[in-house]
This record gives C-alpha cells, sequence and structure tokens, in this order.
C-alpha cells in the first residue's frame, strides 16, 4: 500500500509494508524541486534516517531497475 500527498514544496510517497511479520518500517519518499530524500524509521536507535538522492542518480536509479547487470552511463539531460 502506499499514499501520495501534495504539500506546498513537495510530493509525498509514503510506502507502507504489508504482508506477513516481520514487516519493516514505512518508507517516506520526499520530491522536492531540486533533490529526493527517503525516510525510514530505525527501530534499533529510534531515530529516522534520511538519504537523499540528486535528480540524477533518481533517474540511474529508475533505469537501473529494469537493466541487467553491468555498469551503465546514461546519455541525455544533465540534473
Amino acid at each position: 500500500m502506499f499514499t501520495i500527498e501534495h504539500e506546498f514544496d513537495a510530493t509525498i510517497v509514503t510506502l507502507v509494508d504489508e504482508g506477513e511479520a516481520p514487516l519493516l518500517e514505512d518508507v517516506i519518499i520526499s520530491t522536492f524541486e531540486e533533490c529526493v530524500t527517503l525516510q525510514q524509521a530505525d527501530p534499533r536507535t529510534d531515530q529516522m534516517r534520511t538519504i537523499t538522492l540528486s535528480l540524477a542518480q533518481v533517474r540511474d536509479l529508475a533505469a537501473a531497475l529494469d537493466l541487467p547487470e553491468g555498469a551503465y552511463q546514461l546519455q541525455g539531460s544533465s540534473d
């Protein structure tokens, strides 16, 4: 399951882990004009962990999901 919310400066997607236990914490993906952040609570430390990706990294990740093993460099627009 996931939710999508539009706020003033970001679009926020929350991925909710469903199914059989053990379940992982929700992942919150916030897209801004200049970057994308991924956040997930760490139950061991009770802190929120954040990863920030540039728009180019997000583009590369999206492409990587459909490619076989190897090293790639995408051609085209640079972010």
